[in-house]
């Protein structure tokens, strides 16, 4: 063989070895996005369009997050909002609508106290599928349902589920254990 032939072969190989540890790469950037970020990783996805598109996004989200120091709530804290929580879902007998606005509020409300920046509900979810990707799902879900209701689109039920559901983001954000969750209630 020609010596020609020979470096023609090494730098065919070295080109594909280059491609197969490239698509290496991006599939264990892909799995490691989509374990990062579980259910919002598709929703990305469908989002922008195309996965590229979508992770750039997502890493983009985590690298911000990595800029803040979310913390767990001091005992103040957490002895202050949760009897604010009390009154809130006490609020939703008489008044469903309001108790869940003022849910959307308080839910905001311990996510700056945990340390997340202060932001529009847009860049606070970004901020929370970052940093507790199970919650941003139905801290979505809510606070569309929020939105119906100052619309008067929401049904009771609508809310009720709203309620629930920040219940659940509102326990899990104060951090507080599986075994203590009925001190919330």
């Amino acid at each position: 063989m020609s010596t020609t032939a020979v470096i023609a072969i090494v730098i065919v190989a070295i080109i594909v070895v280059a491609v197969v540890a490239w698509l290496y790469s991006q599939r264990r950037r892909s799995a490691q996005l989509r374990e990062r970020f579980g259910p919002e990783y598709g929703h990305a996805v469908e989002q922008y369009g195309k996965q590229g598109n979508a992770e750039a996004v997502l890493e983009a989200r985590q690298e911000r997050a990595e800029r803040f120091s979310v913390h767990s709530l001091t005992p103040e804290d957490r002895a202050r909002l949760i009897p604010e929580w009390r009154s809130v879902e006490t609020r939703f007998v008489d008044d469903p609508a309001g108790a869940v606005g003022a849910a959307d509020a308080l839910v905001s409300e311990v996510m700056m106290a945990r340390g997340y920046p202060e932001a529009d509900f847009e860049q606070r979810l970004n901020d929370i599928s970052a940093t507790n990707p199970d919650l941003a799902n139905d801290y979505r879900a809510t606070h569309n349902i929020a939105l119906s209701s100052q619309r008067g689109e929401a049904s009771t039920e609508d809310l009720r589920k709203a309620m629930v559901t920040y219940k659940n983001a509102f326990e899990n954000l104060l951090g507080t254990p599986q075994s203590e969750r009925s001190e919330v209630a």
